[in-house]
């Protein structure tokens, strides 16, 4: 039997093209079994167009106006606790979604019990959605390498440096809400890498190489109807998906995003089993914390670089001899 598919969307001020996006939800060859919309207090005509857009939808329409302006991904984290669904796609306001996406989707979740998240690439287009010409993996260089240690296993180490996964081309089993939410707003992540880090840790994580949604860029860009308590407007074009989804840099901040992986994997490990995730993350987490306090002596420095490579964390955890040498030479 077919799982429920949920769409979690959030609205901030998006009635210039959210039009468009409500459109190419009720064109899916595999409609959604709900649509759950949060609104963040737009001032526009929004909520008017999505309580138009449900008097005519084949599939239920539910509109949740937050009491106050929350940001993102308080909006967000809302919107997927109010999802009933057994299969949560998450929508911005402002693209376009390819026919076949919900389908494509739901058949490889279908045909792998053990896949908990489903991601795609996309085509990036302009505000009247015309191709720029690149697509979004390209824009942020999740190249042949980095799909291979998603195939691989190596989930983690693709997505703990930053975010991969757009949360517009992302689908996920409701069976992970408890390990997802609450969603940490004090890391170098947002609601979407978070969403993917926490699954990627207990679950195997999918994607699909081709384009299923056209995501839009426009002069008064939010990604992910993200608002300027988090990372502004106005950044637009390649700049901008590479900024909104830049790959975290900071030993520190990788370490924080981690601990507090750990930490919730820690709360939820009868639930989710996640035993084998904590030994991987705890380990990963001291090579983290080892090469973010290198030994000043040259001696201690030499010492310390082969104990990593002998205990194999450099190739496990970080780019191998590059890494080592790397170290070596700091």
């Amino acid at each position: 039997m077919a799982d429920k598919i949920s769409i979690a969307m959030c609205t901030y001020n998006g009635e210039r093209y959210l039009r468009d996006q409500l459109a190419s939800i009720a064109a899916q060859t595999r409609p959604p079994d709900e649509l759950v919309v949060c609104d963040d207090r737009s001032t526009d005509a929004t909520c008017e167009i999505v309580t138009g857009f449900s008097a005519s939808a084949s599939f239920p329409v539910r509109l949740h106006v937050n009491e106050r302006n929350v940001g993102s991904t308080k909006n967000f984290e809302r919107a997927i606790r109010l999802c009933e669904g057994d299969v949560i796609a998450l929508s911005d306001q402002d693209d376009v979604w390819l026919p076949e996406k919900l389908r494509r989707i739901e058949g490889c979740l279908l045909r792998n019990a053990k896949v908990g998240l489903v991601f795609t690439d996309a085509e990036v287009v302009d505000e009247d959605l015309q191709p720029l010409g690149y697509s979004l993996w390209e824009s942020i260089g999740f190249d042949n390498s980095q799909r291979r240690l998603v195939r691989t296993g190596r989930v983690l180490d693709v997505l703990l440096p930053g975010s991969t996964v757009a949360g517009a081309t992302m689908a996920f089993r409701s069976g992970f809400k408890n390990l997802v939410l609450e969603i940490p707003t004090n890391l170098a992540l947002i609601h979407d890498g978070w969403i993917a880090l926490m699954i990627a840790s207990v679950a195997d994580v999918s994607f699909i190489e081709e384009p299923l949604i056209k995501y839009r860029q426009h002069a008064r860009q939010q990604i992910g109807a993200r608002q300027t308590d988090e990372a502004g407007v106005g950044v637009a074009g390649l700049d901008g998906i590479k900024e909104a989804m830049r790959r975290t840099t900071s030993y520190q901040e990788m370490i924080e995003i981690a601990t507090q992986a750990h930490h919730r994997l820690t709360e939820q490990r009868d639930i989710y089993k996640s035993d084998d995730a904590l030994s991987r993350l705890e380990d990963r987490l001291e090579h983290l914390r080892a090469r973010s306090y290198l030994p000043e002596g040259k001696l201690s420095r030499v010492r310390f670089v082969i104990g990593e490579l002998l205990s194999r964390r450099y190739h496990l955890y970080s780019n191998g001899f590059r890494s080592a040498v790397k170290d070596l030479f700091a």
